[in-house]
C-alpha cells in the first residue's frame, strides 16, 4: 500500500517523522541512532529530505577561482533503502526542483523505480544561497507543480527526450507542502491555496504541511483547503522547540508566528534545556489536540529534537 493510500484509508492517527541524510563524508550511524528512538512509536513511513546542488567557487591559484558544484548532504536515494532495508517501513524520498535539471530528476526517478521505492515527497525547495528570489537550474523547473507533472509523465512512460517506455508497473505516488501560515513568497492566503490546488490536479495525493505552532492556524488551513476544492488528506507537520535560539531563527526562517501564549513562556526560558521542556510540553498539547480531532497522521520534523519527539510520542501514542 503507498503512503497515500494508507493516509485515505481508515485508520488511527499515524505516527511518521523527517530524517536528514548526514553531512558528506559522515557515517550513516546518527541517523539509525534517531530511528531507534523512535521506532517503538510503529511509524507510518520516514520522510528523508534532500539538499540542491549548490554552486561554490574555489581559489584554484591567486586570483583564480574554479567553479564547482557540491552536495552537503548526497544520499537521500541510497538512504531511503537502506532505512526501507533496515527497518522495513515505507521510506518517502524528497526530490526537490531546486539545483537540480530534469535530466537529473529523470535519473532519480529510474533509479528509485529500480529500487521499488515508490512514494515521494515533491517540493520546490529552498532558493540558493545569496538569492532573494528563486532561480531554477538550465532546463530545471520553476515550480513543484511542473515536478509533479513530470512525474505523472514518467508514470505513464514519457521520458523528456521524447521518446517512451512501457509505463510503470509500480507507479509513483507522491505528496507534496502546505503552508498554514502562507508560504513567503505567495501574495496572499488566497492565491497560496491556489497554488496548491494546481499541485494536486497536477497528481498529488496528500499535503504534508510546515511546522507551525498554533494548531488554530492549521484548523483554518484546511477548512480553507476544503472550502477551495482540495479534498485530499492533509497532514499537519509540528516540531518541538529546542533552543533559545529559536525565538527569531524559526520566525525568520520559516516566515511562521509563535502564538503569544507560547512567546510568552518561550521569554521566560533561560537556557536550553529550559526550552526543550517547554517544547515538549507544547507539541504534546498540541499533538494530543491533533489526534482528537483524527487527523490522518502527524508528521514530526526531527532534526536536532529525536529525544524531544521521542518525549512527546510516549506521552501521546
Amino acid at each position: 500500500m503507498s503512503v497515500a493510500s494508507f493516509l485515505a484509508s481508515d485508520h488511527p492517527t499515524a505516527f511518521s517523522f523527517e530524517v536528514l541524510p548526514p553531512v558528506r563524508g559522515k557515517s550513516i550511524e546518527q541517523v539509525f541512532k534517531t530511528i531507534d528512538k523512535l521506532m517503538p512509536f510503529d511509524p507510518a513511513y520516514v520522510n528523508i529530505t534532500t539538499h540542491r546542488t549548490e554552486i561554490i567557487y574555489r581559489e584554484v591559484s591567486e586570483g583564480v577561482f574554479q567553479r564547482t558544484s557540491e552536495r552537503t548532504r548526497p544520499g537521500t536515494v541510497a538512504i531511503a533503502a537502506a532505512l526501507r532495508g533496515r527497518y522495513g517501513i515505507p521510506t518517502v524520498p524528497h526530490v526537490i526542483c531546486s539545483g537540480f535539471t530534469r535530466s537529473e530528476l529523470e535519473n532519480e526517478f529510474i533509479d528509485l523505480s529500480y529500487l521499488g521505492i515508490t512514494d515521494l515527497l515533491v517540493l520546490r525547495g529552498d532558493r540558493a544561497k545569496g538569492e532573494n528570489r528563486f532561480v531554477a537550474m538550465p532546463d530545471g523547473h520553476e515550480h513543484a507543480a511542473d515536478l509533479c507533472r513530470q512525474v505523472v509523465e514518467f508514470n505513464d512512460g514519457a521520458m523528456i527526450d521524447g521518446s517512451r517506455h512501457e509505463p510503470l508497473a509500480e507507479k509513483f505516488s507522491f505528496g507534496v507542502a502546505g503552508y498554514p501560515e502562507k508560504h513567503d513568497e505567495a501574495m496572499n492566503p488566497e492565491i497560496d491555496i491556489e497554488h496548491l490546488k494546481t499541485k494536486i490536479e497536477a497528481g498529488a495525493e496528500y499535503v504534508v504541511t510546515q511546522m507551525f505552532f498554533d494548531n488554530r492556524r492549521f484548523f483554518d488551513f484546511v477548512a480553507r483547503c476544503r472550502a477551495a476544492g482540495i479534498g485530499v488528506p492533509i497532514i499537519p507537520g509540528i516540531k518541538p522547540l529546542t533552543a533559545l535560539s529559536q525565538q527569531t531563527l524559526l520566525p525568520k526562517t520559516f516566515h511562521i508566528d509563535l502564538p503569544e501564549e507560547l512567546a510568552g513562556e518561550f521569554r521566560r526560558c533561560r537556557t536550553n534545556d529550559d526550552a526543550k521542556a517547554l517544547g515538549v510540553e507544547w507539541g504534546i498539547a498540541q499533538a494530543r489536540e491533533l489526534k482528537a480531532a483524527g487527523v490522518p497522521s502527524i508528521h514530526f520534523y526531527s532534526m536536532n529534537a529525536a529525544a524531544s519527539v521521542e518525549a512527546i510520542a510516549k506521552a501521546v501514542y
